[in-house]
């Protein structure tokens, strides 16, 4: 593998890094803390028991606190990474003022290269649509910009 995956996803690999050698660490105290508290009640340790009273522990702690963060930070990342409507409510606004503003400016290069800048960054392709009235404010600016449906089938 290159170097460029590790480096690329290095948060996740450090996390995941965290997150085994913490289990590690949990299983071994938890042992230890098992063995003291068998030999206490004048027991033998089992290790089938303690694997059972073990996993119990990791589920019930994974359950009320590792999904908890897991749901806040990943799925609020996710929602805002696919574009979810009260992500980009601004964002549309703000690119449609764009948008206008190199059509006035621009004059007939701005339309082709709002279209270059809507084809580089994806803005068609799913993650956020231009407005339907785009080309109205194409023939404001004076020049005649077919309707993104249209651009984007052709």
């Amino acid at each position: 593998m290159r170097m460029g995956f590790f480096k690329r996803y290095g948060y996740a690999w450090l996390t995941l890094a965290f997150f085994a050698v913490s289990m590690v660490l949990h299983l071994h105290f938890g042992w230890l803390a098992f063995q003291d508290t068998a030999t206490d009640h004048g027991q033998t340790p089992e290790y089938s028991a303690f694997l059972t009273e073990w996993a119990r522990d990791v589920f019930e702690n994974w359950q009320s606190e590792f999904l908890q963060l897991l749901w806040q930070v990943v799925g609020l990342a996710y929602f805002l990474y696919i574009g979810s409507p009260s992500s980009k409510e601004n964002d549309d606004r703000m690119e449609a003022k764009i948008d206008a503003l190199i059509r006035i400016t621009g004059g007939k290069e701005g339309g082709r290269l709002i279209e270059q800048l809507d084809e580089l960054y994806a803005r068609t392709h799913g993650n956020s649509d231009p407005f339907a009235h785009s080309d109205e404010l194409a023939r404001k600016a004076g020049e005649n910009v077919p309707h993104v449906a249209a651009r984007a089938t052709s």
